[in-house]
């Protein structure tokens, strides 16, 4: 009687394992396309591709997605039938997309293998900061077509104009001119040489007492204020400096590859 039931059991055990098979089978496709399986892989793969190019995933881009996948099914069958495999066109393309995702990968694979460190990060961080050094310099100016109209702004604002209205209402500096002809902080360097020169021989709150002239025109130049070059932290720009660096370490990867091959053809540049 004991061995009835263990036989019994048995039984119904193998019996529910078949009922489930089809069950685990279907939980990993997708879809029935003219009976061949459509797997569940394919859906998860064009996901993650979605994801790689900064896409959010969300429910309607996953259904967006699974009907894609089974489009892809449906139309590869249908060019499948019409020989287009077989086309040496077909074949060539498939020849440039199996190098495409094969380099690809071995890039990926490259990235994954050689992060950029904290430490290499914050070695380049201190590099630039050591040569953001120094003064920067706050100015506005009014920048106008001819030395005569300059003059008599300059007189104006010596008579008690306020020079942000004469900014506003005269300026060639569209930018500017719109604030009154408030330059910003900037290092002197990033102005044309005449300009810096000018800029940089007045003492806060002073105007220059004659125009400045430069290729753009003639300038009305007042210093407002000055500090020491301003620098953001490092964790503000960590993530900056980082894919700075793994762009550069990804270049030099490619860069070994090609000197190292073993090749009769010249690349441009060479």
């Amino acid at each position: 009687m004991i061995r009835k039931t263990s036989a019994a059991r048995a039984a119904v055990a193998l019996a529910v394992a078949a009922l489930m098979l089809p069950l685990a089978v279907q939980a990993q496709n997708i879809a029935i396309v003219n009976g061949k399986a459509v797997p569940k892989a394919r859906l998860t793969l064009l996901v993650e591709q979605a994801k790689r190019a900064g896409q959010q995933v969300t429910p309607d881009l996953e259904a967006q997605a699974k009907d894609q996948v089974v489009l892809r099914e449906i139309f590869a069958q249908e060019a499948e039938k019409r020989g287009i495999a077989a086309s040496a066109d077909y074949k060539a393309q498939m020849e440039l997309a199996r190098q495409s995702i094969l380099i690809r990968e071995m890039f990926e694979d490259f990235k994954k293998k050689n992060p950029v460190t904290d430490a290499e990060a914050k070695a380049e961080y201190d590099k630039f900061k050591a040569q953001a050094t120094g003064s920067e310099y706050r100015a506005s100016h009014i920048l106008v077509e001819g030395e005569e109209e300059a003059k008599a702004l300059i007189a104006q604002i010596k008579g008690g104009a306020k020079f942000e209205d004469l900014a506003k209402a005269k300026s060639k500096d569209p930018g500017s001119g719109a604030n009154g002809g408030d330059l910003d902080f900037a290092k002197a360097e990033n102005y044309v040489p005449e300009f810096s020169k000018a800029m940089t021989a007045l003492k806060k709150g002073e105007m220059t007492e004659t125009p400045v002239k430069s290729q753009f025109g003639w300038h009305i130049i007042r210093l407002d204020d000055t500090r020491e070059a301003q620098f953001p932290d490092f964790d503000a720009v960590k993530p900056q400096i980082q894919q700075r660096l793994g762009q550069m370490k990804l270049q030099k990867f490619q860069e070994d590859l090609r000197k190292s091959a073993k090749t009769d053809y010249k690349f441009a540049g060479q």
